[in-house]
């Protein structure tokens, strides 16, 4: 287990930003931590790595206890934070240097490393070029350069990919499967739900400070949905086929608007043949059909009651 968070509490005066959440990460996931704007996501991991101390709660991290004051297990983890951290008048060799230093590294080793971080991202050619003069997803990508320099086995990224263009942040989605393949555990927070679908293998979601939902994909979707529903395109209708459709165990509901059919079935109901046979029985060709099936945006609105953006 690379994190194991047990009824972690953290106060501001009477303010409740952490209320007794608990979880753990397995070694080598992706794992994703979603919540709108004041969810409590950013206080949490501040508490995971010592920036913030808890009011309550343990936090282990690989294993072993972990109050902010234990140096060997920073040198393990990587921090890509949603501010930019980076010297804006050193060059990107310098700023990804001087990080590197921070974690111990020296000499020849130093120099390697940040050569490796710097292609990594794609910046070994802008090694000589000022933090300041980079475009916004290459200040990103200097970032996380800066917090894998010394190949950490946790790294955790805030909102990596807020306010770049789509070929940095695909650069960045790219990186981090890489980061995994190579052993990396991943802590990912993001404001956009598609780089959670594509990335993480289980997710947690935050709201007002409380941890509402965790599992796999898969399992947060089964968990909100209670109906399924699937809509045919037909050449002709017949309005008896409502009538036949509806007694199809598990429908709860057919109709038809112009030349689309819609059904609404109880979950799992397995109806979906004897469905299709009513309506070849009433002599109407499917020109298309549709199974409307959930996503994280909608199990997200369904829980917090808002978007991921709000």
């Amino acid at each position: 287990m690379v994190v194991e968070i047990k009824d972690l509490v953290k106060r501001y005066g009477d303010f409740l930003a952490v209320d007794n959440i608990s979880l753990s990460i397995d070694d080598g996931e992706i794992f994703g931590l979603l919540g709108p704007n004041g969810a409590g996501k950013t206080t949490a991991i501040n508490c995971m790595i010592g920036m913030q101390k808890q009011d309550k709660g343990q936090i282990k991290l690989f294993g072993q206890d972990f109050t902010g004051r234990e140096g060997s297990i920073k040198k393990e983890i990587g921090i890509v934070p949603q501010d930019l951290a980076l010297y804006w008048d050193l060059t990107c060799y310098e700023n990804v240097s001087f990080f590197a230093k921070l974690y111990g590294l020296k000499d020849g080793l130093l120099r390697s490393r940040v050569q490796e971080a710097l292609e990594f991202t794609g910046l070994w050619d802008r090694r000589k070029d000022l933090a300041k003069k980079l475009s916004g997803g290459m200040k990103r990508r200097l970032n996380i350069a800066c917090a894998i320099v010394h190949q950490p086995k946790l790294i955790i990224m805030d909102e990596p990919t807020v306010g770049i263009d789509p070929q940095s942040r695909n650069h960045i989605l790219q990186s981090v499967k890489e980061l995994n393949k190579k052993g990396s555990t991943i802590i990912y927070t993001s404001h956009y739900m598609e780089e959670v679908e594509e990335l993480c293998s289980r997710i947690a979601i935050m709201d007002h400070g409380k941890l509402i939902a965790k599992g796999t994909k898969e399992e947060l979707k089964a968990f909100i949905t209670v109906e399924e529903k699937t809509e045919f395109e037909l050449s002709s209708v017949n309005y008896t086929i409502t009538d036949t459709v509806k007694q199809v165990s598990g429908v709860k509901d057919c109709v038809v608007d112009g030349s689309r059919l819609t059904v609404i079935s109880e979950k799992n109901s397995r109806n979906l043949s004897k469905i299709i046979d009513c309506i070849s029985a009433a002599e109407a060709d499917i020109l298309s059909m549709n199974i409307e099936k959930p996503t994280l945006e909608t199990v997200f609105l369904t829980l917090t009651g808002r978007t991921l953006r709000d």
